[in-house]
């Protein structure tokens, strides 16, 4: 197994993501073999990584805190991987006493070898991994979790919009979730570039969104809107500096600092971001980008102050 990116590097040193393992799905109707039971299934996450953040996100709005459990892996993750340790935010396994996440891939596939990855569902009955896709995970928190969940009207993919949904989710997965990932883990300058300069065309179409509207689709936020959030709130910390985004900052973007700090402000959000486990894990761990390992001071980062987005 893998604990680092290096295999997912082309020999033009592009980043190319490794595709997500474990795909079953959890149903609320009988039609698989996950079925929506209460405390059956438990998240493994780290609240570094933005692909994790969003699932924490959705089992906090669909107020699923009951009914799944979580564990919050270290920070620091070395050539083992992922780990659970005690500390500041995070925890030891508390359902199976696994050291290292990589356990619980090999429990589920003994011939897994690729790169061990948070988010993980996990099923407490099997001890198998159920899913370790942060996409689909979100989807299950919002439609099969309904009978347990405590905000079950609380509708994320409203299917209305689904198509267009679906193309904006692309865009931003191509161009910001995974675009300041291309320019941060290319090791050629071209590739770096190119990358680069997609994401801040990507934020600048974005800016020029959220100038007429308060949110991605006007004033209902969704799981776009999340899908952003989570990009957006380690950019300033991480990405403009680690990761060499750096033509702009999220707070020279008028609209999108405000938006920003809006989805910040929403009930129970700020509980899902910790900034010490971010700049932890990025400055830390990337020894190939930041080989001193030396955590950044700043920069100092207020997302509590007045946005003025209400009056869109």
């Amino acid at each position: 197994m893998n604990a680092q990116f290096s295999s997912e590097i082309s020999d033009s040193g592009e980043f190319q993501r490794q595709e997500d393992a474990f795909r079953k799905w959890i149903s609320s109707d009988g039609s698989t073999s996950y079925p929506d039971a209460a405390g059956r299934y438990h998240l493994y996450v780290s609240l570094a990584c933005p692909w994790a953040s969003r699932t924490v996100i959705f089992r906090k709005l669909k107020g699923l805190e009951n009914a799944v459990g979580i564990a919050v892996v270290d920070p620091i993750r070395d050539e083992r991987g992922w780990a659970f340790r005690d500390g500041p935010g995070h925890s030891i396994d508390p359902i199976n006493g696994f050291k290292f996440l990589s356990e619980a891939y090999a429990a589920t596939d003994p011939n897994f070898d690729g790169r061990v990855t948070v988010p993980v569902l996990w099923d407490k009955e099997t001890k198998k991994i159920v899913n370790n896709c942060e996409d689909d995970i979100c989807r299950m928190f919002n439609d099969a979790f309904n009978a347990v969940a405590r905000n079950e009207d609380v509708d994320l993919f409203p299917k209305e919009i689904e198509a267009e949904h679906a193309k904006l989710c692309d865009f931003l997965y191509d161009n910001v979730n995974n675009g300041v990932y291309k320019a941060g883990f290319a090791t050629r300058q071209r590739p770096y570039e190119i990358s680069c300069k997609k994401v801040f065309e990507a934020l600048d179409e974005l800016e020029k969104r959220l100038s007429k509207s308060r949110y991605l689709f006007d004033n209902r936020i969704v799981e776009a809107d999340w899908r952003l959030f989570c990009t957006l709130v380690r950019f300033d910390v991480v990405y403009h500096g680690h990761f060499k985004c750096n033509i702009r900052r999220i707070i020279d973007y008028p609209n999108l600092q405000g938006y920003l700090m809006d989805l910040y402000q929403q009930p129970g959000i700020s509980d899902t971001v910790n900034f010490d486990h971010i700049k932890r894990h990025y400055y830390m761990t990337h020894t190939e980008i930041n080989p001193t390992r030396i955590v950044p001071i700043g920069p100092v980062i207020d997302l509590t102050r007045s946005h003025g987005r209400e009056n869109y």
